[in-house]
Formats: structure tokens, C-alpha cells, sequence
């Protein structure tokens, strides 16, 4: 079906960041080194965070992992909660903009879906912190959890109510349909990259999730890659 309308921006919407719902730290006009070194702490934070835990890591961590010295964090971040919390709005960001930049050039909703979540997956293979991260943020702070997923949400329903309105997609709630599709993908990564030791998706699976996928969507069945 051809349809005319603005070209999908990828699963979940575009990269823009809501600093409503960003955590309100230090955040100031950063240029040149300082915004390189905040750049290395939050690298460094990902990591620590993400192999060790949010209780067991250490701002002496972070800062040893980065290369800094620890006085040098405080000039970015107030605690090891806050610095927790820009960890969760980065990756938020950075996983979107990897799905957008995925899809673009996608011509309908179910390409767009199948682009996205493409990017989606190999960036869960490069940053497997981001399921780790995310899963801490439920007991370490409800409400960057929330947000993370609020903001998920907020930028996938408008694509998906464009292509209900043109007839492309079934029509069907918007907000539940992105709930549904954003579990889709996130259950089968945690199960055949995150529990997987090649940590790559494997494409017999890929293609059976977008099947899934297609009749959630109402557009049939998705062909095969």
C-alpha cells in the first residue's frame, strides 16, 4: 500500500530528549573538555554500573574507570544517585536515536518497525548496561525508570496514530499498541541477545518477531529478510 505521508522517523520516535522529565542536576553550558569529560564519567558510570551494580559501584569507581580525579566528579554530578539517573536519560536518548537513524528512509510503519527495532537490537549488543541500567532503576529510582519508558512511549504514539489514520495500520488504542510493540522488543532482546553468548540477534528470530509484529499491526504477514 503507498502511502503519502512524512517518512517514518524510526520504532520509537525521534531522538530529541524531553528535559522535562531529564534529571534536574548540574546542568549548565558545557564546551570543549568539559563537555568531553562529562561524556567520559557517564561512559565510565555505564559501565561501572552495569557490571557491577548500582550498590556496589562507587563514585572511586567511576572516576578510577574514567581516569579522572574523584573531585573532578563533583564538578558534573552531586552523587552517585544523580549521575545513576543521567546514565538512564543518556542511554534513553542514545537507544532512540540508534532506532531513528536505523529506520530512516523507511517508507511504511512496518518497515519503519522492522529498521527500528534493528537498530534497537544491535545497540542492546554494543550496550548491554542498557538492560541492566534500566532493571536497577526500578528499585534505585522509580521515577528515571518511569520516565525512561514514558518518553519511550510518548514519541512512538504519534507515528503509530499517523499510520492508523491513513489506513495503513489497524486502528486500535495508540498508547497500548506502543506498550505492546516496546515489550515485543524488549523481552526478545533480553532472550537472544542479552541471555545470548554471541550476543547477536539471531535472524531466524528476527523474522519470526516481525510476523508478530505485522499481525499486530494488522498488515498481514511481514516477509522474510
Amino acid at each position: 500500500m503507498s502511502v503519502e505521508r512524512a517518512t517514518p522517523e524510526g520504532a520509537l520516535g525521534p531522538p530529541d530528549v524531553d528535559e522535562s522529565t531529564a534529571p534536574k542536576s548540574r546542568k549548565r553550558e558545557l564546551k570543549g573538555k568539559g563537555l568531553r569529560t562529562r561524556r567520559t564519567l557517564l561512559d565510565a558510570a555505564e559501565e561501572v554500573f552495569g557490571t557491577l551494580g548500582y550498590y556496589d559501584a562507587s563514585i572511586v569507581k567511576i572516576t578510577e574507570s574514567a581516569g579522572v580525579a574523584q573531585g573532578t566528579f563533583y564538578l558534573y554530578f552531586a552523587s552517585k544517585l544523580e549521575v545513576f539517573e543521567e546514565v538512564v536519560a543518556d542511554l534513553n536518548q542514545r537507544v532512540r536515536h540508534a532506532m531513528s537513524e536505523a529506520a530512516r528512509g523507511a517508507t511504511t510503519r512496518l518497515e519503519a518497525e522492522r529498521l527500528g527495532f534493528g537498530g534497537f537490537f544491535r545497540f542492546t549488543a554494543e550496550h548491554p548496561a542498557l538492560y541492566r541500567v534500566i532493571r536497577q532503576a526500578e528499585f534505585v529510582s522509580p521515577r528515571a525508570m518511569r520516565s525512561h519508558y514514558e518518553t519511550i512511549i510518548k514519541n512512538y504514539v504519534p507515528f503509530l496514530s499517523e499510520a492508523m489514520a491513513s489506513g495503513e495500520i489497524a486502528s486500535v488504542d495508540p498508547a497500548v499498541l506502543a506498550w505492546s510493540l516496546t515489550a515485543v522488543g524488549e523481552a526478545i532482546g533480553l532472550r537472544w541477545i542479552v541471555w545470548n553468548e554471541s550476543h547477536e540477534m539471531p535472524p531466524e528470530i528476527f523474522d519470526e518477531m516481525m510476523l508478530v509484529i505485522a499481525r499486530m499491526l494488522g498488515t498481514g504477514e511481514a516477509k522474510h529478510s
